[in-house]
């Protein structure tokens, strides 16, 4: 089916629910969330034999007609949809390089009844580069070796008394990533677990002392 059942169930609930006289006869949520995995199948890129990307940020065009009655119900709808890539992205084992966006836009030479979904197109990529995002911003990393601690001479530095001045290290291979503590004296956490050494995947938490980084491999531009 493609979609989780429980996702699916959720769609029907909300076009025979509340929402029902709005939706009828024009375009349904589960055709648009039927068009954003089409999306996500035709650009997800394979970076390696276990890491799928998909692009995050989608924009749904649709026509004036069937654009007012969706557009009314805003974020619960959008929550909706999104909820349903991201279940369809889960049981396709893809990842993402960002919170997954979801644009609902009228164009005029849409006809009624047609969904064109557009995405960031990643088949262009031609490297990928790891960063870190630290209490909402996101830090572009760059080298094989990315140091985190409290020290000056550290690459990243958290203002955290319970980082050591270095305390552990991001070792970066062009496509595959690895976390390393270095002898630190609090510990390095991986996703809660605690860690000497692991393999780090997209949307991977580290946590040092009381600070939070989430590790993300992001696409670069191809010349």
């Amino acid at each position: 089916m493609g979609l989780l059942d429980n996702v699916e169930r959720g769609l029907e609930r909300l076009v025979s629910g509340a929402f029902a006289k709005s939706f009828r006869g024009g375009v349904q949520p589960i055709e648009i969330i039927a068009a954003l995995k089409r999306e996500i199948d035709s650009h997800a890129v394979v970076v390696q034999r276990d890491r799928i990307l998909a692009p995050h940020a989608y924009t749904v065009g649709l026509n004036s007609e069937d654009f007012e009655p969706l557009n009314a119900h805003g974020t619960i709808l959008i929550g909706e949809l999104t909820d349903g890539v991201r279940a369809y992205a889960t049981r396709q084992r893809y990842s993402f390089t960002a919170p997954v966006s979801i644009t609902l836009v009228a164009a005029s030479d849409i006809a009624r009844g047609v969904i064109k979904v557009a995405s960031q197109a990643l088949d262009a990529v031609s490297e990928w580069h790891p960063a870190l995002e630290i209490n909402g911003q996101t830090i572009h990393l760059s080298g094989p070796e990315i140091i985190i601690g409290r020290g000056s001479t550290a690459t990243v530095v958290i203002s955290d008394s319970g980082a050591s001045r270095h305390h552990a290290r991001i070792l970066w291979g062009g496509k595959i990533a690895g976390l390393e503590d270095m002898q630190s004296t609090n510990g390095t956490k991986l996703n809660g677990t605690r860690v000497t050494s692991s393999p780090l995947d997209q949307g991977d938490i580290i946590q040092i002392g009381g600070t939070q980084l989430v590790f993300r491999i992001l696409p670069g531009v191809s010349a």
